[in-house]
């Protein structure tokens, strides 16, 4: 499983939905783990972003696809980030088989 960083903005319609019914931020992490993703962390913002979550999923297409799902309902604008875990990096950058 891979780690994604998403960062979640709210529209209109989300800030609308969020205020008439807080409970519905409960809502969407399950559809988020019905979706093959799991939850590690998450919290709300204040600033340019609403919400930040760390998620794992199973690859970078099924992160896509929940991210477009989110978006697609009008109450959230998303920007995903893969996470590489800092361990993996310097053993990427150490392998001098393969330089690229």
């Amino acid at each position: 499983m891979s780690v994604y960083l998403m960062l979640t903005t709210l529209t209109d319609a989300g800030r609308k939905a969020l205020q008439e019914d807080p409970e519905i931020l409960k809502e969407i992490n399950k559809e988020v783990e019905f979706m093959g993703a799991k939850i590690l962390t998450q919290y709300a913002l204040l600033g340019q972003y609403d919400f930040v979550n760390i998620l794992e999923a199973p690859s970078n297409e099924s992160i896509a696809k929940l991210a477009i799902r989110l978006s697609a309902k009008g109450t959230t604008q998303t920007l995903t980030l893969t996470a590489i875990p800092i361990d993996d990096l310097i053993h990427t950058l150490k392998n001098k088989e393969n330089p690229w």
